[in-house]
């Protein structure tokens, strides 16, 4: 159980006012202290990210050029294939 203190004179307390613009102010405040540069990657950083690009696009260009016959619909058989089965029962 928590206690509430009441101020003197028995009256309750009351909200400050804040005036608006200080609230306005607050959200546009920025700090004065600037991060440190970022490093700039290495040859061989930048060499191995294309490697690992390549890679990447490889693998999706040959997964689709093997994957492409398994899409491909078939092709119905024509009359005279029909035909000769027929002919054998």
């Amino acid at each position: 159980m928590s206690l509430t203190q009441q101020p003197l004179g028995g009256t309750t307390p009351r909200r400050e006012a804040v005036p608006f613009a200080f609230v306005a102010e607050a959200d546009r405040f920025r700090s004065n202290v600037t991060p440190p540069p970022r490093e700039r990657p290495s040859w061989s950083q930048l060499a191995g990210r294309a490697l690992i690009g390549l890679t990447v696009v490889a693998g999706l260009v040959g997964s689709l050029l093997l994957g492409m016959p398994a899409l491909e619909s078939p092709k119905a058989p024509s009359h005279a294939q029909q035909a000769e089965a027929s002919d054998g029962r």
